[in-house]
């Protein structure tokens, strides 16, 4: 769970306020507007209430989506994805009110990918069919997410659609695995080392992207974590945790990300640092 204080993000509320006072003066915000100002939001939505009013605000563009260029409607669609899945970081666990942000959150994505001719005609044939004509790293990355969470949260219903998870996120990482600091490998990667052989798990692939995925970008701290999580403990088939497979990869590899800066990837990072901290928690009530 993420809290930190209003008083570290002053300068931006108050950029925040002044904005909001201009386009109170102008008239009617436009949906260029409306853009803007949640983009200053996106900047603090480690703050609670801005991550819900950069989504308030991105949502208010919806009705006019389509007067947009298609490179504008594309970001307010996967800025939509990604705060969805992003706001759930906010509760303990994965609650019921987590699934419907995970729920609209996955709408965004496919809705963002269809904005693609070729992958909305391609579709006709099959969802994962039409991934191959996918070019939008950002609808693949966030799209997958949701949709690989909706199904921890549901195994049974999971089991039938994770091969749609692993397929865009295998096309994420052909496109662009560098964006998002290459997370799409990671969550790849732990997937596939989660996975039975069976539904296409492999562990030892599984475990390669996860550590490709350090190298890409070694600030952002939450592909360290996925390593330490997802292989450095075991899971049995419905992902219920059984055991410790390395302590000492765990205590390596969490121990280097809270000694790390939280640097750029700030919301991020701050997650990965507490998810960190219970994981060694965990690791030592296991182990003593």
């Amino acid at each position: 769970m993420i809290r930190v204080s209003r008083l570290s993000v002053l300068s931006s509320a108050v950029l925040i306020l002044l904005f909001a006072s201009l386009m109170s003066t102008t008239g009617a915000e436009s949906p260029i507007d409306l853009i803007v100002q949640a983009d200053f939001l996106y900047m603090t939505r480690y703050v609670e209430e801005d991550m819900t009013q950069a989504i308030a605000l991105f949502e208010a563009v919806i009705p006019d989506l389509d007067t947009l260029s298609m490179n504008s409607q594309s970001y307010v669609l996967n800025r939509l994805s990604q705060l969805y899945y992003e706001a759930t970081m906010f509760s303990e666990g994965d609650t019921s009110e987590d699934g419907e942000l995970f729920e609209k959150g996955k709408a965004y994505g496919l809705q963002s990918l269809r904005l693609n001719a070729e992958f909305a005609e391609a579709e006709g044939n099959g969802f994962n069919a039409a991934i191959a004509f996918a070019n939008d790293a950002a609808a693949l990355h966030w799209a997958a997410s949701n949709w690989g969470k909706l199904c921890g949260m549901n195994p049974i219903v999971g089991l039938t659609q994770q091969d749609s998870v692993l397929a865009l996120f295998s096309r994420a990482v052909e496109i662009d695995s560098d964006y998002w600091g290459g997370s799409a490998s990671s969550s790849l990667g732990s997937l596939l080392i989660m996975s039975p052989s069976t539904l296409g798990g492999d562990e030892d692939a599984g475990l390669a992207l996860v550590e490709d995925s350090i190298t890409i970008d070694p600030s952002y701290l939450s592909n360290r974590v996925v390593l330490a999580e997802y292989w450095g403990f075991t899971y049995n088939f419905f992902g219920q945790l059984t055991g410790v497979r390395d302590a000492e990869l765990i205590e390596r590899e969490l121990t280097i990300v809270l000694d790390a800066e939280v640097g750029d990837w700030f919301f991020w990072n701050l997650q990965a640092k507490a998810l960190a901290a219970k994981l060694l928690a965990q690791l030592q009530e296991m182990t003593e």
